[in-house]
């Protein structure tokens, strides 16, 4: 199991379709996951520190696990198949829940939680990406600074 950073979200043209970018924090693998774009604007939001008016669903839900008296420990990225990744939220006392990668990950930037990829994912979904690809990672960050929520409004998932 190895732990993961968010690098971020971007729309992979011409299908428009968001990709969320994650990178292992001791290692040099990342992990690309395709997601819908409600997700992809969650994720966006929450890594560009904007609140907005009313909550939004992962708002909502770490609202009411705080509510419940129960607390996210941490969110794992678990297994694949047939190109549809799956994701568990850990909860205290042991209690695991079934959730989508995308979700998962919107809640765990909102609580604050580490990240992991179980081994098996990162050993077949995983890239690494070689020090002459190292300026395209430099441009996907420089698009993550450029990138407002909106402009995943647009895009079908």
């Amino acid at each position: 199991m190895s732990e993961m950073r968010v690098v971020g979200v971007r729309v992979e043209l011409p299908a428009n379709q968001p990709i969320l970018l994650l990178r292992e924090t001791n290692g040099d693998r990342y992990l690309p996951i395709w997601i819908g774009s409600v997700e992809a604007t969650a994720i966006a939001l929450e890594q560009q520190g904007v609140k907005p008016a009313r909550p939004l669903t992962h708002d909502l839900l770490k609202d009411v696990i705080g509510a419940l008296g129960r607390r996210l420990e941490q969110v794992r990225v678990t297994d694949l198949q047939e190109g549809t990744f799956y994701a568990e939220l850990i909860f205290d006392g042991g209690v695991t829940v079934s959730a989508r990668p995308s979700d998962s990950i919107a809640l765990a930037l909102r609580t604050g939680v580490p990240v992991h990829a179980d081994e098996s994912v990162l050993s077949e979904a995983g890239l690494v990406i070689p020090d002459e690809q190292e300026d395209e990672v430099e441009k996907f960050r420089e698009f993550l600074d450029s990138v407002s929520p909106e402009d995943f409004r647009g895009a079908k998932g």
